[in-house]
């Protein structure tokens, strides 16, 4: 499959942050009365201390931003700890940026598919399933519970064994991660594979994720089997869902909160 090759648009970083006091301080400097006894009523350029720290917030965690300030090509500034690599498996793309900019990016530049909905039913489609080499990626992006996930498919040798797997990553913290939960199920012919698990964070690696087996691998054997058929060509559906944990107040206990 064809990879899309992407120009280098990170995110900016701003060498031109300053304290509080600097700012301050360069905005007294050029006052003309810096030296009256009267205190004056206007403030060169309408610009005071309260609109530099507005100027300077972050728009995640509403804390002044201090260097090294990032801003994204949709120009959203924000902190560094909010800052994320872009998913995308199926290039090397060097994009940063907050959630909201990467899945506009993710939209526009890599026409990544856009699902609302926290259940799924995708078949995956192949004319030459031998070739996995060169690996086979899919990448879809669902919105659910107000978050965005990330479900990859692709095909890539495990060992000497050609084989297929599923997982989701979601846009976001793995601390925050640990609140979903997602199933995987591929089947056919009275025969069927599930994987439930936490999704991992857009923090690890695409690569890291597959690479510590973390989602719903299917042997290629296995995989022709459940397309049916001569065996010839992939034709594999897997259907999924995603749910939120809440914990119940008075058991500890997590209740599975299935969007409707």
């Amino acid at each position: 499959m064809a990879t899309i090759e992407m120009e280098s648009v990170g995110c900016i970083s701003s060498s031109a942050g300053v304290e509080d006091e600097e700012i301050q301080g360069a905005v007294s400097s050029h006052h003309p009365h810096q030296y009256s006894s009267k205190p004056p009523n206007i403030v060169p350029f309408g610009i005071g201390p309260t609109t530099f720290h507005e100027l300077l917030e972050c728009p995640v965690c509403t804390n002044s931003m201090y260097p090294p300030i990032h801003q994204c090509h949709n120009g959203h500034t924000l902190c560094s700890t909010y800052q994320y690599n872009c998913p995308y498996a199926g290039s090397e793309c060097s994009v940063t940026g907050d959630i909201p900019c990467l899945v506009t990016h993710l939209r526009d530049d890599h026409k990544v598919d856009m699902h609302t909905g926290c259940t799924f039913n995708h078949r995956y489609v192949k004319s030459n399933p031998r070739e996995v080499e060169n690996a086979t990626w899919m990448l879809t992006v669902f919105h659910c519970f107000g978050k965005y996930f990330c479900l990859h498919f692709e095909a890539f040798q495990l060992g000497m064994a050609p084989v297929y797997m599923a997982f989701l990553r979601f846009m976001g913290d793995e601390n925050e991660s640990r609140n979903y939960s997602y199933s995987l199920e591929v089947g056919a012919n009275g025969r069927k594979l599930i994987w439930e698990g936490t999704p991992r964070s857009i923090r690890d690696s695409h690569r890291k994720v597959r690479d510590s087996h973390d989602g719903l691998i299917i042997q290629r054997n296995m995989a022709l089997f459940f397309s049916g058929g001569d065996r010839k060509e992939l034709k594999l559906r897997v259907t999924g869902r995603i749910w939120k944990e809440q914990q119940n107040p008075d058991s500890g206990v997590c209740i599975p909160n299935l969007c409707s």
